[in-house]
């Protein structure tokens, strides 16, 4: 299977939450397995684009390394908050110490708000992100997407909580296409089936 048909390399953000869609960054987790981060220009490309911190130093990939461990703790707390189960310790520790290393600091400026972070800096910043969302009011709206091969957990902030995609682009369309184009097929399957006498 070709992974780049199926999978876009893209940075995506449409869980709701910073910790959230870092978290999404390992792609269809019950399939494909799509690694985003696959080297250190993707990384800092994602701490830039997600608007954690405005610019990233070179990153290394020591923190790539740093950065897959974080992430796959904070998607172990976030699944086991989503299902009410217990915290798994090693995932709360990781999630605790990235927490408590030192964050970017933001700065003004003439133009605005700047921050300027190491790798371990926005880092710690993500895993900030995830400490208060995973102990604050959001809690009851972590949804997993309806896609079976999507893995995204997002905030379903959707009136009634009717949401059931991470995002209509991502995956909303495609299970939508995918239901017409089924339907469509069986259709002309029906209209021919003889009638029964």
């Amino acid at each position: 299977m070709n992974l780049d048909s199926t999978v876009s390399t893209a940075h995506v953000f449409v869980c709701g939450n910073p910790a959230l869609d870092f978290a999404a960054t390992l792609r269809a987790r019950r399939s494909l397995r799509f690694e985003m981060f696959t080297t250190p220009d993707r990384l800092n490309a994602w701490y830039v684009e997600s608007g954690v911190v405005d610019a990233v130093s070179p990153a290394q990939e020591t923190d790539i390394e740093q950065a897959v461990t974080v992430r796959e703790a904070v998607y172990r707390l976030v699944t086991a908050r989503r299902l009410g189960e217990e915290y798994d310790g090693a995932a709360l520790t990781l999630v605790n110490n990235a927490a408590r290393r030192t964050p970017a600091v933001p700065q003004l400026t003439p133009s605005g708000r700047w921050t300027q972070a190491t790798p371990e800096e926005a880092l710690s910043m993500v895993a900030r992100h995830a400490v208060e969302l995973l102990s604050g009011p959001d809690v009851p709206l972590l949804k997993e997407c309806d896609n079976p091969e999507c893995t995204r957990t997002y905030i379903d902030r959707s009136r009634g909580m009717r949401r059931h995609w991470c995002g209509m682009e991502s995956c909303g369309n495609r299970i939508k296409a995918a239901a017409y184009r089924a339907r469509k097929k069986a259709e002309p399957a029906a209209a021919v089936r003889p009638r029964s006498t």
